[in-house]
């Protein structure tokens, strides 16, 4: 009992008031409990999205590990929100606030009683970021659980079929009522995160990427025994950790944010990365430059063969051997000493895991459907195109802008077009609905970034664009507003700075000529009214405007919201606060 005394951080707390025993032990804790080291096990349950629904028979399993190991468990609980529930209307504007609060919940829970570690669990786009912030901000040992990947829909289908299904029906074309009851009832067929490599899967991605998550353990699917496996081996882990004094902060280094923009550049991954990973950086005093993104996409082969760059599913991503095997092809990109939750540097991770049978039992699965890895997770000297994402700047975008390349077409990667300007998503959404949007129009979305709306995602809009054969392939999209990692085509996302805080997009109108190229990283306003006058001029005259173009006064907003506005930072520094 001496060595978990030395353990357990509570013990002068303890000393201080005797309740705080009392208590623990009202909740079913014994005396030997409150003597060892004890852990915050934290997920996202709740019934709010499949995402979220499994993570508490997750956490039961890192309980079990945490007390053979001699530790005690503490299970809190604070549930995540869905962008898919929130899709075209005003709950999406909570949804990147909800990071915020979640971040700000975990260390709540963190702070009122000193514990020994923690381990944290989440499956989805916004508590995965959260968690991650606040295992950096609180800083005692830590291991991550990602929630893992939902089945596949049939067909290999995903939940975004709901794109094709939604316009259809607001369109009233040629759509049954039983082939909207098929989607529903298929679309989501599981627990786990949405089998599609957007912003839940890449942050997944991050954390192993990171080394804050175990190998192997992102984008598991959700059904599998391995689930179970990774939780347990988590427990043990986390103890490992305390008993070692490893703490995210030894983890979560420079060079290990560096090794994750490489492989979010290699796999595809969503842009909202762009504000996460900066955001966890910003917790530990780490500047992570979103130029940086872009440095590094020039350089790194895109090698994820996965949907919405791809062809395959994140089922199929974990079976081709998932992030083990990218960071084994582009180990020559990535520091291999960079230490991890297993206590190991990740050279000795992918030593271990080389030798574990991982790869093997994975290509095996592969092959039930008849896949092999190479086909998914593609080797370097076979990839198509360096990176997947560009940071785009100009005139109309001083601070930056953000596209994923990787998901637009050859033919839309540079473009010049008549603005068609609106300053919410819901009227730009029913514009393209109702048929007034002509091909090779970009439409203008503005007053959706951090300041202006909470920085609500698009792909409602999105995908009525890409699933509108009129419109597929010749019409983009240019926001302050941010994307779902699962958007497709032309969209040029975190405008900066935003229109709410008077950025050039404020000035720009209807029958402006916006250029964008993504080679030269480049977006500009080159024309005014229709005619072409040039960057320079066009500069001089959105200057002349804001005399006489006034800001949108913002709806009266409270609580989480109205903190959120008017608190966070550009989308350029991760719009946190």
């Amino acid at each position: 009992m001496g060595d978990q005394l030395r353990n357990n951080r509570s013990v002068n707390e303890r000393a201080l008031w005797a309740q705080f025993d009392a208590l623990q032990l009202g909740t079913g804790w014994d005396e030997t409990d409150i003597t060892k080291p004890q852990i915050l096990v934290e997920d996202a349950y709740g019934d709010s999205h499949p995402g979220s629904m499994h993570l508490l028979e997750v956490s039961e399993q890192v309980c079990r590990s945490i007390y053979e190991k001699g530790g005690c468990p503490g299970r809190f609980h604070t549930t995540d929100l869905c962008d898919g529930c929130a899709q075209g209307h005003d709950g999406m504007n909570m949804i990147l606030a909800s990071r915020e609060t979640i971040c700000d919940m975990v260390e709540l829970h963190a702070g009122f009683v000193p514990w020994d570690g923690m381990v944290l669990s989440s499956s989805c786009d916004k508590s995965v970021p959260a968690h991650l912030k606040a295992m950096a901000r609180v800083n005692i040992p830590a291991v991550f659980v990602p929630g893992g990947s939902m089945r596949p829909g049939p067909n290999q289908t995903t939940s975004l079929v709901a794109g094709s299904i939604s316009l259809r029906q607001k369109q009233h074309d040629n759509i049954t009522d039983e082939e909207i009851r098929n989607y529903k009832l298929s679309g989501c067929p599981s627990a786990g995160a949405c089998t599609f490599l957007g912003t839940a899967s890449t942050m997944q991605c991050m954390a192993e990427a990171l080394g804050v998550a175990l190998p192997g353990s992102a984008l598991v699917p959700a059904t599998m025994r391995d689930m179970t496996a990774y939780a347990r081996w988590a427990g043990r882990a986390v103890m490992e950790l305390v008993r070692k004094g490893i703490r995210p902060s030894d983890i979560l280094t420079p060079a290990a944010f560096r090794n994750a923009v490489v492989i979010h550049s290699a796999i595809g991954g969503s842009t909202n990365a762009t504000l996460h990973l900066p955001s966890i950086a910003r917790e530990l005093g780490i500047e992570l430059n979103v130029m940086e993104f872009d440095e590094i996409n020039k350089i790194v082969p895109h090698i994820g063969n996965v949907d919405p760059s791809g062809q395959h599913l994140t089922e199929s991503f974990w079976f081709a051997g998932g992030i083990p095997r990218v960071q084994m092809l582009l180990r020559d990109y990535l520091d291999l000493d960079v230490l991890t939750v297993t206590g190991k540097t990740l050279r000795e991770n992918l030593e271990d895991i080389n030798k574990s049978g991982f790869f093997e039992r994975g290509e095996g699965y592969l092959h039930n459907y008849g896949l092999t890895s190479d086909e998914v997770i593609l080797p370097p000297e076979q990839a198509k195109e360096t990176g997947s994402i560009a940071v785009l700047k100009g005139n109309l975008a001083p601070d930056g802008a953000v596209i994923k390349y990787s998901a637009c077409a050859e033919n839309m990667r540079a473009l010049r077009g008549p603005a068609r300007v609106y300053d919410s998503e819901e009227a730009a959404h029913d514009a393209v609905v109702r048929g007034e949007i002509d091909p090779g129009d970009i439409l203008i979305i503005r007053y959706e970034g951090p300041r202006g709306s909470g920085m609500p995602e698009m792909l409602m809009t999105t995908e009525a664009i890409v699933c509108d054969k009129k419109l597929n392939g010749s019409v983009s999209l240019v926001t302050d507003g941010r994307f779902s990692g699962a958007t497709r085509g032309a969209a040029i996302g975190h405008v900066s700075p935003e229109a709410a805080v008077g950025g050039p997009l404020a000035y720009v109108v209807t029958g402006d000529i916006i250029e964008y190229s993504i080679e030269e990283r480049s977006l500009n306003v080159v024309g005014v009214e229709g005619k072409l006058v040039g960057i320079e001029e066009a500069a001089k005259v959105l200057e002349e405007r804001k005399a006489v173009m006034p800001l949108r006064t913002p709806p009266e907003r409270k609580g989480v919201l109205r903190r959120y506005t008017e608190q966070a930072l550009s989308a350029m520094k991760g719009a946190g606060y």
